[in-house]
């Protein structure tokens, strides 16, 4: 509103003198005493009415003379008797401000107050776009604000927590990148559905997520509440005494008497996640003081740099980033190798495919070169492969063939107490 407030004016018939409300000096001056340009209020205006007579006219400050001011409210009107009774009645109006008591009357200062609020707001908002460039989207659906401050003074330092109206927060967004040119911002407006909040951080996004999840308060399942997760009554001594017992036999829940008090015999899943919780459920988890519910600020999406992605991202590891970078060079080079395109992953393989074909060319034809003369020489004598495996065994275990000796002895001395037995019979 700097530069171009509005002015709430009055104007049924007949009507010449008006007050205006000076918002700095907090007094209220009469129309004859602040001179506007003919040119201000070119009538008819077009106005926003708030009733049949009541009309708003933007105006620009330095269209009032000699005035210094840069915000002026014009509250009410009053009828043209004369400069005299203009004066008396400003006195008189119990809704304008008097000589000796200065206080904003209560409509001027509620719509002052939501105006610059929302210019605050406004400042706030664009100047976390500009200060910070991670942003996590949370929802914040049964948190009070006792536990919003918790979480708020559990992340100062590095992040901060920004509220407010959905829309408010799109048409400040909307506006500052147009402003600034930065359309990367435009990918956090559809973010901005339902009851949800803005985290921003410039610490680390798995860090502040872990940090917020710690802040979440226990709460009873009340009726009409979506259960987030399944309920399970656990078995046990309940502590109610027996006329208690048709309560249980309506949720059809198993139950025994047990030194005079019900016991639950068995665990009863009450609620299924998803479900809405009814009266009879509600009731019976307050007298058995369970909460079973749990609520807090629950991240749903991540803003990083103009790139927005579901927060089970910072959960991966490096080891899992690892892995899924080997199974896509795994598949890269499979590929590469079906369509025969070469690639850093699939030139090894080419080669070593290559190099076989060679070989085998050579084998079958007379062409030669050193390396396939080896292979020609083992293919010619394959009394050579024989040769190499005992030589190999011989100068890499020795001790080897000496622990073999004892075994072979060991599976001998059964074959001879088997013979011994054989030429005798069960009662000989």
């Amino acid at each position: 509103m700097r530069g171009r407030p509005e002015i709430f004016l009055g104007y049924p018939q007949g009507i010449k003198c008006y007050k205006i409300f000076d918002l700095e000096s907090k007094r209220m001056v009469v129309s004859q005493d602040v001179k506007f340009h003919e040119s201000t209020f070119p009538f008819p205006v077009q106005t926003q009415a708030q009733n049949d007579h009541d009309i708003f006219i933007p105006f620009h400050a330095q269209d009032v003379e000699g005035s210094h001011h840069e915000q002026y409210v014009i509250h009410d009107e009053i009828s043209n008797n004369g400069p005299n009774s203009c004066s008396q009645n400003l006195e008189n109006e119990d809704n304008h401000v008097a000589h000796g008591n200065e206080s904003v009357p209560e409509i001027i200062n509620e719509e002052v107050s939501k105006a610059d609020k929302k210019i605050a707001y406004d400042h706030k908002l664009c100047q976390l776009l500009d200060d910070y460039t991670q942003v996590l989207v949370a929802a914040a659906d049964n948190v009070g604000s006792n536990q919003l401050q918790n979480i708020r003074q559990g992340l100062r330092g590095d992040s901060v927590i920004l509220m407010g109206k959905n829309t408010m927060m799109k048409r400040s967004i909307r506006m500052h990148s147009e402003k600034t040119g930065n359309t990367a911002y435009l990918n956090l407006i559809p973010l901005l559905v339902g009851n949800v909040g803005l985290i921003f951080t410039k610490g680390d996004l798995k860090e502040v997520r872990e940090e917020v999840a710690k802040y979440k308060v226990g709460a009873p399942a009340r009726v009409g509440l979506v259960a987030p997760v399944d309920v399970v009554v656990p078995p046990g001594n309940t502590g109610l005494d027996p006329s208690q017992t048709s309560f249980f036999q309506v949720l059809n829940i198993p139950t025994k008497i047990n030194k005079g008090t019900v016991e639950i015999i068995t665990p009863v899943e009450l609620i299924k996640k998803g479900d809405k919780v009814g009266s009879s459920e509600a009731a019976l988890l307050a007298k058995l003081g369970i909460r079973p519910f749990s609520y807090g600020l629950v991240v749903l999406t991540v803003y990083d740099n103009g790139s927005v992605f579901s927060p089970e991202v910072l959960d991966l590891t490096e080891d899992d980033l690892i892995e899924k970078f080997a199974l896509g060079v795994s598949m890269v080079t499979s590929l590469a190798l079906a369509i025969h395109y070469p690639t850093i992953a699939a030139a090894p393989h080419m080669l070593i495919n290559g190099y076989k074909n060679l070989l085998a060319v050579a084998v079958e034809t007379e062409y030669s070169f050193p390396l396939a003369d080896k292979v020609k020489e083992y293919l010619a004598d394959p009394s050579k492969f024989a040769v190499a495996a005992p030589v190999a065994a011989a100068g890499g275990d020795a001790p080897v063939a000496s622990a073999a000796a004892p075994a072979e002895e060991k599976k001998e001395e059964p074959a001879e107490e088997s013979d011994d037995d054989m030429g005798f019979g069960l009662f000989d």
